[in-house]
């Protein structure tokens, strides 16, 4: 390691230690896990300032330009004029007249994605990705005797910018929902330390708003009870959540303490898969077929990267006023060919049954209902192969 960035990590730990104050507060057992969130800054657009000198230090929006098209990513040049993911291309140039437009190359970022994690895991093999540019890790122990998580998390920091050239944020925490919370306290590339015995005080002024699943319609429904801060949510019985949020009123009673118990796992199996685009143009149902047709053979050439097999076959369709209809139908034996899966898709057309003048603005082809093969086979045994499954589900 350089002089240079071995002075960056010893100030980065000594930042660390002071920043949330009285050590006295950590909670010294043995059963609190040590979760690490990395969330790599800008990540497309980052990858392609690195790769070009000339867009450095420039508003980079990486999308295609077309009317149609949305933000994939925005360099934080891009975003102080408010340029954000999922945003519609057009909505962004208003925003940022002399942003730099760059086709997305997803090769490229896979590629990437790739190097990160082989930095993961030289730390940890409980390594859960959760897209291209973020996972959590357990480091609870970890492979390189480091003797805490904050450490753990300044190295991989370290290794991703003097390896790759790119930036990445981190947060620790004991568990997941909080550690993703630290990761973007402090960005772009910054730390965030929740150490057990100050989780209380962390998350009581918090805005409900934070808490995972609280979006729009659940927020606004906590505020018509009074709750606008996590110490209001802390103020509700158990009993009093749930009956006005169901099976969700238990969860967010244990978030409103910092309470989850859910895993960081690795290699999670693919639950499903898909394919969508949009049009150019609204057009007819009939007019959908071409894109079925391509968009099933990139999907089917993405499966075939897939161990597992995929039992159920969806259609996605949005309208021109975005409403979202699905149809989808599982087949007594899995598509064993391109061909296949692009009929059963188009043949799903049929059960949309909107009247020739609905026009539609997206489709999507999508695989669910995955299974491991020798799975398939144990269970063939014991199931009834003479009933016929319904035609569609």
């Amino acid at each position: 390691m350089s002089h240079h960035a071995g002075l960056w990590l010893i100030a980065c730990l000594s930042y660390v230690r002071t920043s949330l104050g009285n050590r006295n507060n950590i909670v010294a057992s043995m059963t609190v896990r040590k979760i690490v969130h990395i969330d790599m800054d800008a990540f497309y657009a980052s990858v392609e300032q690195r790769d070009d000198p000339q867009l450095r230090g420039k508003p980079v929006i990486v999308a295609w330009r077309a009317s149609r098209s949305v933000v994939c990513a925005a360099s934080y040049e891009a975003r102080s004029f408010g340029v954000r993911s999922a945003m519609p291309a057009i909505r962004a140039e208003r925003l940022c007249p002399d942003a730099i437009f760059v086709a997305p190359d997803f090769t490229r970022y896979r590629a990437v994605s790739r190097m990160v994690r082989e930095i993961f895991k030289r730390h940890t093999d409980l390594v859960e990705p959760l897209s291209l540019d973020e996972a959590y890790l357990d480091v609870t122990e970890n492979k390189t005797a480091l003797p805490t998580a904050t450490r753990v998390a300044c190295v991989i920091r370290e290794q991703i910018r003097q390896e790759l050239k790119l930036t990445a944020s981190a947060g620790v925490a004991p568990n997941k929902f909080l550690a993703k919370i630290a990761s973007d306290w402090r960005k772009p590339d910054g730390l965030f330390v929740i150490q057990p015995g100050d989780v209380d005080t962390f998350l009581s002024p918090l805005p409900v708003g934070r808490l995972p699943g609280v979006g729009k319609v659940t927020g606004e429904r906590l505020e018509k009870l009074g709750i606008l801060t996590v110490k209001d949510l802390r103020g509700l019985d158990l009993p009093v959540i749930e009956r006005h949020f169901g099976r969700y009123g238990r969860r967010l009673y244990e978030l409103a303490r910092g309470l989850d118990n859910s895993e960081v796992v690795p290699d999670r199996p693919t639950k499903s898969m898909s394919a969508e685009d949009t049009f150019e143009h609204d057009v007819p149902l009939s007019e959908t077929e071409p894109m079925i047709r391509r968009l099933a053979e990139k999907l089917w050439s993405a499966s075939r990267k897939e161990s597992r097999v995929a039992r159920t076959v969806v259609l996605k369709l949005k309208t021109s006023e975005f409403q979202i209809l699905t149809r989808s139908h599982t087949p007594g034996s899995p598509p064993s060919s391109c061909e296949e899966l692009t009929n059963i898709a188009l043949s799903l057309r049929e059960r949309v049954e909107l009247g020739p003048q609905q026009r539609f603005r997206l489709v999507g082809v999508g695989l669910s209902n995955f299974y491991e093969p020798n799975e398939k086979k144990e269970n063939k045994k014991k199931e009834d192969l003479s009933a016929q499954p319904p035609l569609f589900e």
